[in-house]
């Protein structure tokens, strides 16, 4: 595509060069270009791009878009904008012919449930015969390929790229995990979605928003981006205030159990593994019974049904859709140990998920909770001695250790989860190898226990300092018990 295209319409100085030069490619890292490419020099959080400029010169790029000023000789076109991080969205969507539009955008934000919000989603879709591609937590969904994701929301130029392989294949409809940073570093900047859905907000990325009203403000920049429906959890505080301030600029439906709602959940049945309830519409009810057990699952459920309701999907679609998702990896994913205590691997990372967790554990264990968990580092700091508060109260034993610490160290980390800990007298050991506090959980398991691995979920690596290790828990779990056995 010719530069002069990829950049019309948008307000930018041409400093050197020619605009009529044919464009290979685009790139925000100096590694990855190619003869050709056009180069865009974003400053992100540690590393600026304009520090990169010659290396990418070198590597083949024809062309920079930046937006400070740097001293360049070679004969390549110059272009100053105001905001880089801006013009990568703009661009890339430009150069990959605005893919969004020829897809159903779903986008799903909120601090906890996207994921599994997102699967039930795709089943009930699949059920209707959709082809359906998926960008979240787990990574992409693209046909029968899944392509491991850096973020929750990549950058801008990955997204199209994306959207761009699934209009290529023939997708029918993308469901997106739209976090509070992708609303903020404008990812999502310069497309829209048809449907727009709101989980909850608890506590979470504080180190970056600073405070909640800034994390809320972040999360209602997507509601001003749908044009079909707006779907929001009206139980949640923050559910109300959306409604309260968006009104109904596009179509509303609101799900929940306790409040007043258009799709809402009765005659609710717990067992450890399951979960049975009546959907409620207002075109008629049916009773489902899902394979993943909680009250969070509950409205999970409700979000997808909410969804599918407003895409007129048939109520019995719907039902076999929810009920034929077994699970979802790392979401209250029970380990086949063949143990007589039972261990569960659950990405709750914050108090409010740990709580939702726990409640279900709480329900139906006979014996004792053991709960392994630990806390980010580099990450919202004031989070930490809640989780421990909470794991603290519903714990009999909490195990405390390391969850990608990165550059922080993993015994300070745990300090600060243990002033929660201690807050409430729980009962604690704390070791920082996160592999030997799982081996103690098994070690120290009784008949009828719960061993709860927490934090990590569907990953499978810990991040120390700038490094990446493997800690595939369930293998982990798995492998241990084994060499038990044996």
């Amino acid at each position: 595509m010719n530069l002069k295209d990829i950049i019309k319409d948008y307000k930018f100085d041409l400093i050197k060069g020619d605009l009529d030069t044919e464009i290979t490619g685009i790139e925000n890292d100096s590694r990855k270009i190619k003869k050709g490419n056009l180069f865009i020099a974003e400053k992100g959080f540690t590393v600026d791009g304009h520090n990169y400029i010659h290396k990418a010169i070198e590597n083949g790029a024809v062309a920079v878009i930046l937006e400070k000023e740097v001293s360049i000789v070679e004969d390549i076109t110059i272009i100053k904008v105001e905001d880089s991080v801006d013009a990568l969205a703009r661009v890339s969507g430009v150069f990959y012919e605005e893919p969004w539009k020829s897809l159903d955008m779903v986008g799903i934000t909120g601090t906890n449930g996207k994921t599994s919000i997102t699967y039930f989603i795709k089943s009930i879709l699949e059920e209707n015969n959709k082809n359906v591609g998926i960008i979240g937590t787990i990574g992409a969904v693209i046909g029968n390929k899944n392509v491991k994701l850096d973020n929750t929301t990549p950058n801008a130029l990955v997204i199209h790229d994306l959207l761009k392989k699934m209009v290529d294949i023939k997708t029918d409809i993308c469901i997106m995990e739209v976090s509070s940073h992708s609303l903020e570093l404008k990812r999502v900047e310069y497309m829209d979605f048809q449907v727009g859905i709101f989980t909850n907000l608890t506590k979470d990325h504080l180190d970056y928003h600073k405070t909640m009203d800034k994390y809320f403000n972040s999360k209602l920049k997507l509601f001003y981006k749908t044009n079909k429906f707006n779907i929001i959890n009206i139980d949640d505080n923050y559910g109300k205030k959306i409604v309260e301030i968006v009104g109904e600029r596009v179509p509303l439906l609101t799900y929940g159990i306790e409040d007043e709602a258009h799709i809402f959940a009765t005659n609710i049945d717990f067992t450890l593994s399951k979960v049975g309830f009546t959907l409620n519409t207002p075109r008629g009810n049916v009773d489902i019974l899902l394979n993943v057990p909680g009250e969070f699952s509950v409205y999970n459920a409700l979000a997808a049904a909410a969804c599918a309701y407003a895409y007129e999907i048939p109520l019995e679609i719907i039902k076999k859709g929810l009920e034929s998702v077994e699970g979802i990896k790392g979401r209250f994913e029970v380990v086949p140990t063949n143990t007589p205590y039972t261990v569960i691997i659950d990405f709750a990372h914050t108090a409010d998920g740990l709580e939702k967790v726990l409640t279900v554990i709480d329900k139906f264990t006979e014996g004792r909770k053991l709960v392994v968990f630990g806390a980010g580092g580099n990450r919202d700091k004031t989070k930490r001695p809640e989780m421990g508060e909470t794991v603290g109260r519903h714990a009999d034993l909490s195990i405390v250790t390391s969850d990608n610490p990165r550059y922080e160290d993993p015994e300070m980390i745990i300090e600060d989860i243990l002033v929660g800990i201690k807050k409430v007298n729980g009962n604690y050991v704390k070791i920082v190898d996160r592999i030997e506090a799982i081996k103690y959980a098994i070690d120290n398991a009784k008949p009828k226990d719960v061993i709860l691995l927490a934090g990590k979920g569907h990953e499978t690596y810990t991040i120390i300092g700038d490094k990446t290790f493997p800690c595939d828990e369930r293998q982990i779990v798995l492998d241990y018990v084994c060499l038990k056995d044996n």
